[in-house]
């Protein structure tokens, strides 16, 4: 759609701020008042709207999109939400590993076993690893810890952190991501290790590059979403 105000701008609304349009409140997709319990949350929006040019691009506005969806859905789904996120922790990535080539086995284990011990050390979850792509079961107590410490979150944080383990394949990453264990590009290099390493040996293709680069811009915007959400 074209760009049809001026200037944007947080302002209050109840208790908290929302984003203002020429003065007027904006909505979610749903209808939805835009609520924001932290002003730097509305401010980062309102940036998001005022960098608009002509045309109005939801694409390019990640912040205005996880608040709009944590209104608009994460309220309303909250069980279903958790549930499809715990999952992850049933079939995470880093527990999934390669049988060869050797300089790749040691690439994983170098990179992935030091945050199964972080986890195992803060949340006492433990969670078993296997070689190959067969499922393996892991322990329900470890799982329903994960689980328990998503339940924790606000609706908001979910909806970035729906983002960050959609991106990354991995629930544990995700956790480390949340407790700043790990920053945005240290998630995105852990996460897409595999895929660097066949880049390293057998060159890029135009449209993986294109992938990598988006998923990094998004899990870079997710996190910084996440930390405003619990400042």
């Amino acid at each position: 759609m074209k760009r049809f105000y001026k200037l944007a701008e947080a302002g209050p609304l109840d208790s908290g701020y929302t984003v203002l349009l020429d003065g007027r409140p904006i909505k979610t997709p749903a209808k939805q008042p835009l609520f924001l319990p932290i002003k730097k949350l509305a401010d980062e929006i309102a940036n998001e709207w005022n960098a608009q040019l002509e045309t109005v691009e939801p694409s390019s506005m990640p912040f205005m999109q996880y608040a709009a969806t944590a209104i608009d859905r994460v309220a309303n789904q909250r069980d279903t939400i958790i549930e499809d996120l715990s999952s992850f922790g049933g079939t995470d990535l880093l527990c999934y590993r390669a049988t060869y080539p050797e300089i790749l086995v040691q690439k994983q284990s170098d990179a992935w076993d030091p945050l199964l011990l972080w986890l195992k050390e803060t949340y006492d979850v433990s969670l078993h690893t296997t070689t190959g792509i067969a499922h393996i079961k892991q322990d329900e107590n470890s799982l329903n810890v994960m689980q328990t410490i998503l339940a924790r979150q606000g609706d908001l944080q979910l909806a970035a952190i729906h983002e960050i383990v959609s991106l990354t394949g991995s629930l544990v990453v995700t956790l480390a991501v949340m407790a700043g264990h790990l920053d945005a590009e240290q998630a995105f290099d852990i996460s897409e290790l595999d895929e660097t390493h066949i880049i390293e040996e057998w060159g890029e293709q135009a449209e993986a590059a294109e992938r990598r680069k988006n998923n990094k811009k998004n899990l870079i915007a997710a996190t910084k979403f996440l930390t405003l959400c619990d400042q």
